[in-house]
This record gives structure tokens, C-alpha cells and sequence, in this order.
């Protein structure tokens, strides 16, 4: 049986677009009908990073600690960090010697409770002000006596639609997804009576691309006993 022997298939913003009115049963027009489509895509994006994780879109990255300064600044393309951890090299010095202690992430609330936020020690807790450049605040602020780099897991945000014939920022798995998204999105503009419609296909298509998005980890079960009152 012959097979074309490639998995390279990916849609453009133009094709996604033309995907997006076909399924409302409209024709693409030039101008205004593209301009609003690819508005309503970088706004399916965003609504998208209100959904939850996508792991093509986690990174990890690096900084080199300063003694005694706990305010690091994080890229304005970070929705959020999802894990932090200080480090006895940075990623390019690493080797076997390299040691790594995870810190634990706490709320504002916890981390405003702290009593001196810039006693100087080795950092155990991290806080994550949510900016549109977010920030992280180590407790205890890094002495460098043993670890010299903070690095983080971050969640990125999915990169803008752009010109017409950009490939979307967006995983092949979530393709279909994307494209009943948009088609839901048109339906709200150019064809109200196929909103309720559209809305069904797009929340079935995104929960499979969310339910397959998600890490393949063992599973351990713990039995627990159950005793009858009384025993």
C-alpha cells in the first residue's frame, strides 16, 4: 500500500480562514471579512489560554541570581510559571555536579504575610505577580552561597495570528479544534443560526485536543483500608 510517507501537513492563517467561513456556508471576501476573521482568531487564542495548560507552549527558562535581589522580571510573552527551582549552574554549565532544589510556589497572599521579604538566605518559595510582564519574588532573597540560577517552567502565550500566510501558532492535534473554533466565532457575526451549532462541534473538538494535551504519567493507586465502626 503506497502512503505519501510525510506528516508535514499544517494549515496557514488564510486557509484557517477560508476553513472557518466554509463551515458557516459563506464565501471568503477580501478586506474587511479577512481583517475580521483574523481578529476573531487572535481572539480564540486568548480565550484559549483561559482553558488550561498547552504543553507545546511550556518552556523553560533561566536567570542568573543576584545576592540579595528577590524581584526577577519574566518576558511579557508569559502567561504564567508553572514550576521554579534554584540551580547550582546555569543550563549551558550543567553537569554532573549540578544541583537543583525545587522552590514552592505560594499566593499573594502568603507572600505578602512574610514578614521580611528581603532576608537573605537560600530561596525556598517563590510568588508570581501577574502583570502584563510578570514578575517572580523569591523568599529568602539568594545569598549564592550554594546556588547561583533560578530556573522556571513558563506557559507561553500562543503567538498572534499575523499575516495571511503565517502558519498558526498551535500544535497539529489542535487544528480541528481551532478551526470549529473560528467557525463558532464567524457564526456569532455572519450567521447567527448556526451558533448553537457551531459552539457543540467547537467544545467536542477542543475537550479531545485538551484530553490528548495532557502528560502520559504512571499512575500509582494506593489501596486504604476500611474498618467498620466499632473495630
Amino acid at each position: 500500500m503506497a502512503t505519501s510517507g510525510t506528516v508535514a501537513f499544517n494549515l496557514n492563517i488564510d486557509e484557517i480562514i477560508d476553513e472557518g467561513y466554509e463551515r458557516c456556508g459563506l464565501s471568503t471576501n477580501a478586506g474587511y471579512d479577512l481583517k475580521s476573521a483574523r481578529r476573531s482568531l487572535n481572539l480564540l487564542f486568548a480565550e484559549w489560554g483561559n482553558r488550561g495548560i498547552h504543553l507545546w507552549k511550556v518552556d523553560l527558562n533561566e536567570v542568573a541570581l543576584v545576592s540579595g535581589q528577590a524581584e526577577y522580571s519574566v518576558a511579557s510573552n508569559v502567561s504564567d510559571v508553572l514550576e521554579a527551582f534554584v540551580s547550582s549552574t546555569l543550563t549551558a554549565a550543567d553537569n554532573a555536579n549540578t544541583q537543583d532544589v525545587a522552590l514552592t510556589k505560594i499566593d499573594r497572599s502568603a507572600y505578602s504575610a512574610l514578614p521580611n521579604k528581603l532576608a537573605v538566605g537560600q530561596p525556598s518559595q517563590y510568588y508570581v505577580e501577574r502583570l502584563t510582564t510578570p514578575k517572580i519574588y523569591l523568599y529568602q532573597a539568594p545569598d549564592l552561597n550554594t546556588y547561583t540560577a533560578l530556573k522556571y517552567y513558563v506557559i507561553k502565550r500562543i503567538e498572534d495570528a499575523g499575516v495571511y500566510t503565517n502558519d498558526a501558532d498551535v500544535a497539529y492535534r489542535f487544528l480541528p479544534c481551532m478551526c470549529a473554533g473560528l467557525a463558532y466565532y464567524l457564526s456569532m457575526k455572519k450567521a447567527p443560526q448556526l451558533v448553537q451549532q457551531t459552539k457543540l462541534v467547537y467544545e467536542d473538538e477542543l475537550k479531545r485536543a485538551l484530553d490528548e494535551d495532557g502528560q502520559r504519567t504512571s499512575t500509582y493507586i494506593t489501596p486504604q483500608s476500611f474498618y467498620p465502626q466499632g473495630l
